[in-house]
């Protein structure tokens, strides 16, 4: 790539849902020397970082929290490694890429499973979590936010679900974290996994997984064939605000930085509050363009679009290429249908008018 397009790189504005633009200050941190980590400094930096998430996700206090250097999807495999036997039976809420992530996992590790699938676009619901009442499931695994289509799932039903039926729940909440309310004593969650690269809004490459006392006595008590992803030795070395081997430095001082700059501001809901004032002014002032939303169940962080004359992929392309604006497309059989807008990340109601700006022009050539 030569330098004309990476400057180009630089200066687009970024609707994805992950990564996703950064603060100033998140950004700054990036440009400065990674220092050396086994150090009191830095552990101090790990344990303030334990405590936010903590207290952003409203987890029992005796809750502990993992830092994974590696994508959301190392915290997926390491949670149902770690937490899940072939002793288990679980239930997956299958309704895209991501809840068929949970069901790859679990072909992998050999832990019995059942899948739950909505239709796509729409929510679970008590006609189709009912059959599954009394049947000896011992765990539930939900992406909350099923990113790939756009549905915000009824978290509160699944937690009553797993209420009645003592299941253990394991929620991937990496793009709704921060973005849409959540509460981990409340729902009985035991698992709750996130990612740096959403509404966190540092750079990919760091997971985070919130495991309940519940959650932390299955770790210890389950042997794991792995290194890297044996979370008994990353509790272990949590203690004392280290991790079991080298972190992606950087980018957690970055994560120490937003999540500092969020409790400033006035906590996880000022965030949330935030969020969903940009998508619904988004949401709100494409009424008139030629876009059906495709989820009946939505999250603040991203709007799922149904471009009714043309292609989805092409209008991601052009926005790309004509106007220095990226935009999400999906992927598979979804390619030409739908693309997604992301709200998340250091963007504003400015930045909304750049994008309908852009729509309202594609829409007066015949482009859309």
């Amino acid at each position: 790539m030569d330098a004309i397009n990476i400057n180009e790189m630089k200066n687009m504005l970024n609707f994805t849902v992950g990564p996703v633009m950064s603060s100033d200050a998140v950004r700054e941190i990036g440009g400065e020397q990674v220092p050396y980590f086994r150090t009191p400094e830095f552990s101090e930096i790990m344990l303030e970082n334990e405590r936010l998430i903590k207290k952003f996700a409203k987890a029992e206090d005796q809750a502990k929290v993992l830092f994974i250097t590696g994508s959301g999807t190392a915290s997926m495999e390491a949670t149902v490694m770690n937490v899940f036997t072939p002793n288990d039976k679980v239930l997956i809420i299958n309704g895209g890429s991501f809840g068929h992530r949970f069901v790859e996992l679990c072909q992998i590790h050999d832990i019995p499973y059942d899948e739950i699938n909505p239709t796509f676009g729409e929510d679970i619901s008590e006609e189709l979590l009912s059959p599954f009442d009394g049947k000896g499931y011992t765990g539930f695994l939900v992406n909350v936010h099923e990113t790939s289509t756009g549905v915000h799932y009824n978290i509160n039903l699944i937690s009553e679900f797993c209420k009645r039926n003592k299941l253990f729940l394991v929620i991937d909440a990496i793009s709704s974290f921060l973005a849409d309310p959540f509460n981990m004593c409340e729902l009985h969650a035991d698992v709750m996994i996130t990612g740096s690269q959403k509404a966190l809004a540092c750079p990919p490459g760091v997971s985070v997984i919130v495991l309940s006392n519940k959650a932390v006595e299955r770790v210890n008590g389950n042997n794991v064939r792995s290194m890297y992803f044996d979370l008994k030795d990353a509790l272990k070395n949590a203690q004392r605000g280290q991790t079991p081997f080298t972190p992606a430095v950087g980018i957690l001082r970055q994560i120490n930085m937003r999540l500092r700059e969020i409790d400033a501001a006035g906590g996880a809901q000022s965030e949330i509050d935030k969020i969903h004032a940009i998508a619904a002014d988004f949401r709100n002032r494409i009424k008139d363009l030629p876009f059906e939303i495709v989820s009946k169940s939505l999250s603040n962080a991203v709007t799922p679009l149904h471009p009714l004359n043309v292609s989805a992929y092409d209008v991601f392309t052009t926005l790309k290429d004509e106007y220095g604006i990226w935009i999400c497309p999906n992927g598979g059989g979804m390619k030409d249908q739908v693309f997604r807008v992301g709200h998340i990340g250091a963007l504003s109601k400015e930045d909304n008018s750049k994008l309908i700006a852009a729509f309202a022009d594609l829409n007066k050539k015949g482009l859309l």
